[in-house]
């Protein structure tokens, strides 16, 4: 429509949870739009107020999986795995407005785009550990570019990332009220020029992590994840996440360490989302993420009965098979 190409998340029931034809569609709307010379941009944003996208839709992942059978699940995270990398790699200019939750699958078809706004009620986070899952859709590449030790903070926690965190840590790049989204969204589609954006722009406070970063080095810069409650316990800002961390899967959390310190996860999107995928493709036969989903989505009893009863036991034997190469 007009000077852009439009895309809207319009599931608002389910928080816009990303299905896999949902996917498909955004990725042949954007091989549409690539090539043609009447688009000048491309727009990404949301229907509901609680959530742009609460992450991908996993119940039919897990009807698959405890069917055992485990090639949906590869094909799904393979197929959105290529979308988050065109999104990288889009050649014009890829504008996402976020607001509300923006997590998982969320964050991968919005924050790897060039022009990433955040209105006063985004809240960005990768909580996958939680499910047993790992920060995926290219989040390893987001979490370490700009600290790694504040990314492995970010990954292992699922701190939610408020505006200002957000654009500290370069997952978003603008502040802008929500209230004036409908007027920019409507001069982007009649001029197709992102200055508007940028005009249009505000500052923010200074963030949450900026003031603690140095405190989360000193945690987190050389941490591994026999010593990690050890070194929480010892700090007297970051020790309230050892209990949400013991919540999350010990294989998944002792994995998202390793991931980040490997050296060129921040060099191309595409580094990332193969190291991702050596992780996620196993997750269902070798890691928890099925346990997970049953506990938190499923049953919702919140008690999910991990491989590993604590951090600790997680061998460096079974986190290297979770990252070895397919």
């Amino acid at each position: 429509m007009g000077a852009i190409g439009h895309l809207t998340l319009n599931r608002p029931e389910s928080l816009n949870s990303l299905t896999y034809e949902m996917l498909l569609k955004i990725e042949n709307a954007l091989d549409a739009w690539e090539f043609d010379k009447d688009i000048s941009l491309v727009v990404i944003d949301s229907i509901g107020d609680k959530a742009f996208c609460a992450g991908g839709d996993i119940q039919d992942l897990y009807k698959t999986g405890i069917n055992k059978n485990y090639s949906y699940g590869k094909t799904f995270w393979k197929d959105e795995y290529r979308l988050n990398a065109k999104v990288k790699n889009f050649s014009k200019p890829f504008v996402s407005f976020i607001k509300g939750f923006a997590m998982g699958g969320g964050v991968g078809i919005s924050c790897h785009g060039s022009h990433r706004v955040v209105g006063e009620s985004a809240k960005i986070a990768m909580p996958e550990c939680g499910i047993g899952l790992i920060p995926d859709v290219g989040g390893s590449f987001l979490l370490s570019k700009k600290n790694r030790s504040m990314g492995t903070f970010l990954g292992i926690s699922g701190y939610r990332m408020d505006p200002s965190d957000s654009i500290f840590s370069e997952f978003a790049d603008f502040f802008i009220p929500e209230n004036l989204w409908p007027g920019i969204l409507r001069s982007l589609i009649d001029t197709g020029d992102i200055e508007t954006l940028e005009n249009a722009t505000q500052d923010v406070n200074k963030s949450n992590l900026e003031t603690h970063l140095n405190e989360i080095i000193d945690i987190f810069a050389d941490v591994n994840h026999k010593d990690l409650f050890r070194k929480l316990s010892a700090s007297h800002k970051f020790n309230y996440l050892e209990d949400g961390i013991r919540k999350c899967s010990p294989l998944s959390v002792a994995t998202e360490i390793k991931i980040m310190k490997i050296a060129n996860i921040n060099e191309r999107i595409e580094n990332a989302l193969e190291i991702e995928y050596r992780f996620t493709s196993r997750s269902m036969e070798h890691g928890d993420f099925l346990e997970g989903v049953r506990a938190l989505v499923i049953d919702k009893d919140k008690r999910p009965i991990w491989k590993h009863k604590a951090l600790e036991a997680v061998s460096n034997e079974e986190v290297n098979f979770m990252l070895c190469r397919l």
